[in-house]
């Protein structure tokens, strides 16, 4: 089958179904200028020691991997990335009123500057645009606390207790939220069809909302530049730009 067929009949099952559940990676992303992790231009490809700044026991008990992790946010391209096509489509899914729910793997909130409805978006790994406390769990904008960052604090600590800060997100060796995830492994199962978006399905759990979709009868697609690990789940497979498929099928 041609991707123009495959397009097509992926375009047909999203028009019949009434429950589209979406799983986003890091790949629905660069093309707004953020780069993955695991492919052959990711940020740990190109630089493995980077994966440090993100491993929860080194960003605690290492002051030096937090001051580097500080000035690495301050440079991150997120904040300056705007949603591309892709995250348009999906925003044209839930207009429809096909969008059940928009699982993300992603941490940069461009679903919701898109136009998604924030009560739809399960945001597995958390958000950078937080920044929280280990200590005392306070939550605040991260814009104000990389402002003292910029203004010459090289490991901002909590105002409220003196803890260390970190960016409200989901480290490596720190447990998911357990609420979260159970909310996204259910409706995975509710599914009509299952979109797969730009991750590699190589995280677990998370990557069980494609096994656990195609268990419960659902349609699952899978759209990527490269081969995933559940890609012999798929009903269809549709390889190439991201931008560019999102917009046709959805």
């Amino acid at each position: 089958m041609s991707l123009e067929q495959a397009l097509t009949e992926v375009r047909s099952w999203i028009d019949q179904a009434a429950r589209v559940v979406v799983l986003t990676g890091a790949g629905i992303s660069t093309d707004s200028g953020i780069p993955d992790f695991r492919g052959p231009q990711g940020v740990w490809t190109r630089n493995p020691a980077a994966e440090r700044l993100s491993t929860i026991d080194n960003y605690l008990t290492e002051p030096q991997v937090r001051r580097d992790a500080w000035q690495a946010r301050l440079g991150h391209s997120a904040w300056r990335a705007q949603p591309n096509r892709a995250h348009e489509a999906l925003v044209g899914l839930e207009r429809r009123g096909k969008l059940h729910a928009l699982i993300t793997q992603n941490i940069d909130e461009l679903h919701q500057i898109a136009g998604n409805s924030p009560e739809l978006v399960i945001e597995v790994h958390g958000t950078m645009r937080r920044a929280m406390c280990w200590q005392c769990g306070e939550r605040s904008p991260m814009l104000e606390t990389l402002a003292r960052v910029q203004a010459g604090e090289p490991d901002p600590g909590c105002r409220s207790c003196g803890g260390i800060l970190k960016s409200d997100t989901i480290y490596f060796g720190q447990a998911l939220d357990q609420e979260v995830l159970a909310r996204a492994l259910q409706a995975a199962g509710e599914a009509d069809v299952l979109i797969a978006v730009g991750s590699t399905l190589q995280v677990y759990p998370i990557a069980e909302v494609v096994p656990i979709a195609h268990r419960s009868g659902g349609r699952v697609v899978i759209v990527n530049r490269e081969s995933t690990a559940l890609d012999d789940l798929a009903d269809a497979l549709l390889r190439g730009s991201i931008s560019e498929i999102l917009p046709v099928i959805c």
